[in-house]
């Protein structure tokens, strides 16, 4: 079998071994030499970056035909501080503290290094050099590397657009807390204000042990709470009482979303340069309260909670569940994100060195945030008179209970809370429009001549915003707390986020050819990095994936809200409906491609199982010819040795 190259020209038998005895050592070396020659042509000739700097088409392209170029990052910066946004966020700080001291301390860094290096860096960099291999956003990748799984690309885009609907949410309850900030005194310090209750106690009640002792019978609320569920949520009875809508709310979500627009509005060239206060100014603030928390005294008894090891905890399956589930939740991979971030490295961008560095940042900032929380639950313990284990929370009831209660205990409560608070805000706000801008890049990638022109691409993120924005008001009613937990708890959930970086690594290791996409590394970055992570797409990601998935459905308990209310059948059933319409995308999408393809069943396997054409854009733009080598062998389609070199269709 002979492959063309774009000048016509045969390249010589497709095994690339020309008339040379094959398996000889100097052979090996010849095609291995030869392989790389044809990919540092194929891309010179063919997938040349773009120097185009914006996100539709230039004037002048526009006015000789020229379809549009794709951005590029402009400096190396851009992209580190972009991915750091992305990932670096609100898990960090209110997720993982809570699992470590609940999965054995310093014990449950065991299995979390055990998924970080088995699946969460493995994963992360595989999206992100797929995206600077093929220039291609989350779905359309998938589509050029193996047509017949593009479903990966697709549950993707449906998991983050879910994500992206219910995440901004709580940067619209920490406007509202910022907001409330801004006062003498904290609204949730005491209990004269209209929305408290008879019930409602003052922490310093609790310092008098003696009036403390007679009334502890009493279900009685403190002040801080009552402000979450009675002023802020405005708690209905459950899911089936939505209620009225919060207007308040739903002002500071209008307000988030305008800001993630205008962050994002235009393309990597906005999004690269708001990172560079977004994403470095959390780390700061992050830092001073750190060291306010270590100053504090029961301190030291705090951090001593969240480290101190307990080895038997390692038992549990539930404590490696956790560890898997919080890797690919701070890693924000198989959400399409990182691999349209990747598209817009240039083509020689080393970013298996920068992948690494991004990964020990991620995983020390959570460490660290660890001992920022903890120091600070200990002062509150110690305060209360009471177990750290009584304060400890995780998620929105850290952010919006334990945190708040905290502050009111220390000198300047109020330069605390907004300190906190704007930490909190754009902790969270980067990793809501680096989601976004990955959900626009990829569905942008569809469809480029037509969204990429003029102001349309402008257009279509504002209609994006505006869609979810409309869905995200079902959370802001006073019953939209049992909403948001539903979105929270299964359209984005780990077995989701399993689901998919388990068909990723598949596809990439025993598909493509985990060697293949290692040549094409080498020729992007110059040199073949440690085998571990082609071990890890082969064989341990997805064994890790597998397993947590299983014990996942085996373990699973229904939905309840502060572990009180239990969600109606049909709520359940409607989770299950988000979680399904993420995962089914996979094997939809392979039945429609078959559909599609005519000839014999194994005909159109092969021919879906082998990569498609370089990007056509890129093709036409630097005027070469379409490359095909589509090749026919006894009424079967033979998949090309080399993928991206010889390609199909």
């Amino acid at each position: 079998m002979y492959t063309e190259s774009t000048d016509g020209a045969a390249l010589g038998p497709a095994s690339g071994h020309g008339s040379r005895p094959p398996g000889t050592q100097e052979s090996k070396e010849m095609a291995t030499k030869e392989k790389l020659q044809c990919l540092k042509d194929f891309h010179k000739d063919i997938l040349k970056p773009s120097p185009g700097k914006s996100p539709g088409t230039r004037p002048e392209d526009e006015a000789e035909g020229k379809p549009p170029q794709r951005e590029k990052w402009s400096s190396k910066i851009d992209f580190v501080l972009s991915v750091a946004g992305g990932f670096v966020g609100l898990g960090n700080v209110w997720r993982f503290p809570y699992l470590c001291y609940k999965n054995g301390g310093g014990a449950f860094l065991i299995p979390y290094f055990i998924f970080l290096f088995g699946s969460g860096l493995p994963v992360f960099f595989l999206e992100i050099i797929i995206g600077q291999y093929t220039s291609e956003g989350g779905i359309t990748c998938w589509e050029k590397i193996c047509p017949l799984f593009s479903g990966i690309g697709y549950a993707s885009i449906v998991i983050v657009s879910l994500l992206n609907v219910y995440y901004i949410v709580i940067l619209a309850w920490a406007t509202y807390y910022l907001f409330q900030s801004f006062q003498k005194e904290l609204p949730w310090a005491h209990c004269n204000h209209s929305w408290n209750t008879p019930h409602c106690m003052e922490d310093t009640m609790r310092k008098n042990k003696s009036v403390w002792i007679t009334i502890s019978s009493t279900n009685f609320t403190s002040p801080v709470i009552e402000f979450w569920e009675r002023n802020v949520l405005s708690l209905s009875p459950g899911i089936d009482h939505p209620g009225s809508l919060k207007w308040d709310l739903a002002l500071c979500l209008l307000l988030v979303w305008l800001v993630c627009f205008f962050c994002i509005w235009k393309g990597v060239r906005s999004t690269g340069k708001v990172v560079y206060f977004t994403a470095t100014f959390p780390f700061a603030m992050l830092l001073v309260l750190l060291v306010r928390g270590l100053t504090l005294p029961g301190a030291g008894a705090g951090i001593k909670f969240y480290l101190y090891p307990d080895i038997t905890r390692l038992e549990d399956p539930q404590v490696w569940i956790d560890a898997g589930t919080q890797i690919f939740f701070s890693y924000a991979i198989c959400l399409g994100a990182m691999t349209s971030l990747g598209s817009y490295n240039k083509y020689k961008y080393n970013s298996y060195r920068d992948c690494m560095l991004l990964g020990c940042l991620n995983s020390g900032t959570s460490f660290v945030s660890g001992f920022a929380i903890f120091s600070i639950l200990g002062f509150m313990a110690q305060e209360q008179g009471v177990d750290i284990a009584d304060v400890a929370e995780s998620g929105p009831g850290l952010a919006f209970i334990a945190y708040p209660k905290a502050v009111t205990m220390m000198p300047l409560p109020t330069f605390w809370s907004i300190l906190f608070f704007i930490m909190l805000l754009l902790l969270g706000l980067d990793s809501q429009f680096v989601e976004v801008e990955g959900q626009i890049t990829s569905l942008v990638d569809l469809y480029p001549s037509f969204l990429r022109k003029g102001y349309r691409r402008e257009i279509f993120i504002a209609f994006v915003c505006s869609i979810s924005y409309l869905l995200g008001l079902t959370m802001v009613t006073e019953g939209g707390m049992y909403v948001f937990q539903l979105f929270d708890y299964y359209a984005a959930s780990g077995v989701c986020l399993l689901w998919v970086a388990f068909f990723e690594c598949f596809v990439i290791a025993w598909i493509y050819g985990g060697d293949n996409l290692y040549d094409g590394i080498e020729d992007m970055i110059g040199y073949r990095p440690g085998p571990w992570m082609k071990y890890s797409w082969a064989v341990i990601t997805p064994v890790l994936c597998v397993g947590c998935f299983i014990f996942s459905l085996v373990k699973y308990v229904p939905l309840t809200y502060n572990k009180t209310y239990v969600y109606p059948n049909w709520a359940i059933g409607l989770g299950w409906s988000l979680a399904l319409s993420s995962m089914l995308c996979v094997p939809l999408v392979i039945i429609i491609r078959l559909c599609q393809t005519e000839g014999p069943f194994l005909v159109r396997v092969k021919y879906l199982l082998t990569p498609r054409e370089p990007n056509r854009w890129a093709v036409e733009r630097e005027g070469a010819t379409p490359y095909n080598s589509r090749a026919v062998m006894n009424g079967a389609l033979v998949k090309p040795t080399h993928i991206i070199v010889e390609t199909m269709m």
